[in-house]
């Protein structure tokens, strides 16, 4: 059976948000979305809406202007954070979720753990695939399958009613999610402040992460009430003083504010219907999955669309995990009685004569699939062809996302339109896409150099692999120094009792000495080095064993006064000074 595993902080759920605080310690979910209000240019969240695109990508900009944090262009164009004065692409900040995962699943198995199945939206193309793919990599995880988030929550229901799993289609839209609706209600907040205190606090960053989580908790709370308070004291100041916020905002009102996004729900509705050749009648179970689906207009929306109420027949924060987990199952052999059939999002072409787009693998595909197509060469003698390799939905070629482009080399020198150049695209059950060529005439394979636009190299890979290592080991010396500070703290009040017990019945120097010790030991403890805690422990617990010390030395000293008794005598007289 599939079950879902608490974390370190007891919750069954991890936010994606990854800090660094001042002292550029790294802090994963709960522990780094509890620090945002104060640190809110070193917080990174929400980088899933990120991965695999281009920093001049229109969304790219857009979101820019929603977050507190920085987000950059790397070296190869591809939209990177910044915290702490670095530069992180999104798949590394991934990448540091995932080893929390890794570490909360080893934790409670008490084994290390290698393997993987992680979830991405139906939507994602080849590149945030392969970047999802990268980051559980960095995260030292070996990921054996990317699975599309419905069909992991299919699988879950699936699973409790002993049937497989086709996917007939599916459609989706990257950015349409919870982010989108706080970031609605953030601009009216802004919009509202702006008007009755005419200053913008949308250019404050600490207002901003104040207003953001204001605004995730009155989403949350508007889901089962019908009006709730927005109160920020002090949230700025201007010549005039301190500037509070005091909104009573209702249910209709928010609805009012999303209405736009949740009305975007409805096109890719019908268009999986469409392409999946069915109409809502024929549709038996609604499943709805990510907090989201609480909020009672998106639940009214998905009741008009398929003409039926959601099932509540999964958890919605918990089912893709558990679909996940079952995926993983039945990779391992243990789940054997689930079929799981899946579909391309997008479809994959290439650029043709004029700038058209030819697709090749036609989108809701059923993966994995192969697919071949004989190319030739332009010119007489030509020794290699480009190919323009595409992934989209747009009749022109440059409207859709550039996967690659492809040198096929090595060709004989012929007459133009002789060569037999059979390209054959592979989209593998993760949803990736390879290509392999082939000389039709010699039979000859021949390898095609892919020179993706975006992306992270082996090189950097291996990089942000070390450097996660470096974290976690960063991680383990933080935890072996916090708990030689709890051992030292322990050890401090268990010398103090003790002295304090027995400081009439020790030398005034020995208590001095423990004293001392203490001191020492309390002092090295404001600092960081494990090394300087553990010699002052020691020689904190040395001083005070000259207690132990002086009270058998005592009781040693009245033993032999009773000596001149004669040996047989000594055990007694012992016993009854002991006794006195």
């Amino acid at each position: 059976n599939a079950k879902v595993i608490e974390n370190s902080e007891g919750a069954r759920t991890t936010p994606s948000v990854v800090a660094f605080n001042q002292k550029g310690e790294l802090l994963v979910g709960t522990p780094a979305k509890r620090q945002a209000v104060t640190n809110p240019t070193n917080t990174v969240f929400g980088t899933k809406r990120l991965i695999g695109r281009r920093f001049d990508d229109p969304q790219t900009q857009k979101e820019m202007k929603m977050v507190p944090f920085k987000i950059v262009r790397a070296p190869n164009g591809d939209a990177w954070v910044e915290a702490n004065g670095q530069h992180y692409s999104p798949s590394q900040i991934g990448a540091f979720v995932l080893t929390k995962m890794k570490e909360t699943a080893e934790s409670y198995l008490g084994k290390s753990v290698s393997k993987a199945v992680i979830t991405v939206p139906a939507y994602f193309n080849d590149a945030q695939r392969q970047a999802t793919k990268d980051a559980g990599k960095i995260a030292g995880l070996d990921v054996q399958r990317i699975i599309n988030e419905p069909t992991a929550a299919a699988l879950a229901y699936g699973l409790n009613n002993k049937e497989g799993l086709i996917v007939k289609a599916t459609n989706g839209d990257t950015f349409l999610g919870g982010e989108d609706f706080d970031n609605a209600l953030v601009e009216f907040l802004v919009d509202e402040f702006k008007r009755t205190e005419a200053i913008d606090l949308s250019k404050d960053r600490l207002a901003l992460q104040r207003l953001r989580e204001a605004a995730e908790k009155a989403k949350i709370e508007l889901s089962s009430t019908s009006q709730t308070e927005i109160n920020l004291p002090f949230i700025t100041a201007d010549s005039s003083g301190a500037k509070h916020m005091n909104i009573t905002l209702t249910r209709s009102k928010f609805e009012t504010l999303v209405n736009q996004l949740i009305e975007r729900t409805k096109n890719p509705c019908k268009s999986c219907l469409k392409d999946a050749g069915i109409n809502s009648k024929d549709v038996d179970e609604v499943l709805l999955v990510g907090g989201m689906t609480r909020v009672p207009k998106v639940q009214e929306i998905v009741s008009e669309i398929f003409g039926k109420n959601p099932s509540k027949g999964v958890n919605p924060d918990e089912a893709v995990a558990m679909g996940a987990a079952i995926q993983g199952g039945i990779l391992r052999g243990d789940v054997k009685e689930l079929l799981l059939l899946d579909v391309t999002p997008l479809s994959l072409g290439i650029e043709t004569l004029g700038g058209i787009f030819t697709r090749l693998i036609n989108r809701n595909t059923t993966i994995p699939t192969k697919k071949s197509q004989v190319f030739s060469t332009a010119a007489d003698n030509q020794t290699q062809v480009g190919v323009r390799v595409l992934q989209g939905e747009r009749e022109m070629a440059a409207d859709n996302k550039l996967l690659g482009e492809f040198d096929l080399v090595g060709i004989p020198p012929a007459p133009r339109g002789i060569p037999q150049i059979e390209v054959t695209f592979d989209i593998d059950a993760n949803g990736i896409v390879t290509v392999s060529a082939k000389d039709k005439a010699t039979g000859k394979e021949q390898q095609i150099t892919i020179r993706s636009s975006g992306g992270l190299s082996d090189d950097e890979i291996e990089k942000m692999v070390k450097e996660a290592e470096l974290h976690a080991q960063k991680d383990q010396e933080r935890k072996a120094l916090i708990d030689i500070k709890n051992s030292a703290d322990t050890t401090i009040y268990s010398i103090e009792k003790s002295l304090s017990e027995y400081r009439d019945k020790i030398p005034a120097e020995v208590a001095t000495e423990i004293e001392s010790a203490v001191a020492d030991l309390r002092k090295e403890m404001a600092g960081d080095s494990i090394d300087n805690i553990k010699a002052k422990l020691e020689a904190a617990n040395k001083a005070v064993s000259k207690i132990g010390q002086h009270m058998a030395g005592s009781s040693g000293g009245s033993s032999s006064s009773a000596g001149p008794q004669g040996g047989d005598q000594a055990p007694e007289a012992e016993y009854e000074e002991v006794k006195k």
